[in-house]
């Protein structure tokens, strides 16, 4: 009787875009899109894997977008982080129709709706088993949620972050665009530092993980089960690490 893979990492930050909830919408929420996603952090979860997640905004409101459109930069992105938190509570409400327990743990403090966020009682949630989803980014305007979830991840000390794209991972070009891009399987953060045509994360998140010697995985979520194939081990998408692979 063959034996089951191990798992390679117990214990995970996923990162979400705001776009993947809106599916075709390209706005809002598509409860399907929500379902889809739900169904995928419960079946990691239910091999033990420990979950956390930080999900965009920018199928509501992208700070950067609304403060080229006029509005004070601190305002457009304060207006982002609640963005998150709908996102948040979204998601917190689809995980546990599917039956997990999940905890919403907000940089802002917004007491009626979610835990105000405290690194001690998020490592609990996750030692309970329960999910626990950051929202509000990190609380501050001029940071993106990529910076919030390299933030967070090294806090809770997260063996990885799962970046979730559309594509299967980091490519030479946008592969939606030029069909011939090259993918990459592995990359070092310098080499993502220092080339302005890979965009997976802003350099301030990209510098944090570097430092902190986390690695990142740049995957697409929407092929069922690529959570599963990445924490048992198994390369899909492009590995960002600090190791040397040339």
């Amino acid at each position: 009787m063959p034996t089951e893979q191990p798992l390679k990492y117990k214990r995970i930050l996923l990162k979400i875009s705001g776009e993947a909830l809106a599916g075709q919408q390209k706005y809002g929420i598509e409860s399907e899109m929500l379902k889809l996603f739900a169904e995928e952090v419960v079946n990691v979860r239910n091999l033990g894997v420990e979950v956390a997640l930080v999900i965009g905004g920018g199928n509501i409101h992208r700070g950067v977008a609304g403060a080229i459109k006029g509005t004070d930069r601190a305002t457009s992105d304060y207006m982002g982080m609640l963005a998150t938190l709908i996102n948040s509570l979204a998601m917190q409400d689809a995980l546990e129709k599917l039956g997990l327990n999940t905890r919403v743990l907000s940089a802002i403090e917004v007491r009626g709706v979610a835990e105000p966020y405290i690194r001690r009682r998020a490592v609990r949630h996750l030692e309970k088993g329960r999910v626990i989803i950051f929202a509000a980014g990190t609380g501050n305007p001029y940071f993106t949620t990529d910076t919030g979830a390299a933030l967070r991840a090294n806090e809770i000390h997260a063996e990885v972050i799962l970046k979730a794209t559309k594509v299967d991972g980091i490519f030479t070009e946008d592969p939606v665009k030029n069909p011939n891009a090259q993918k990459f399987d592995q990359l070092t953060y310098i080499e993502v530092l220092n080339n302005k045509n890979i965009k997976v994360m802003d350099s301030t998140a990209i510098s944090l993980c570097m430092d902190n010697n986390l690695d990142i995985v740049v995957f697409n979520l929407f092929k069922h089960g690529n959570i599963e194939r990445v924490v048992r081990g198994e390369h899909i998408g492009t590995l960002v690490t600090n190791r040397q692979i040339h």
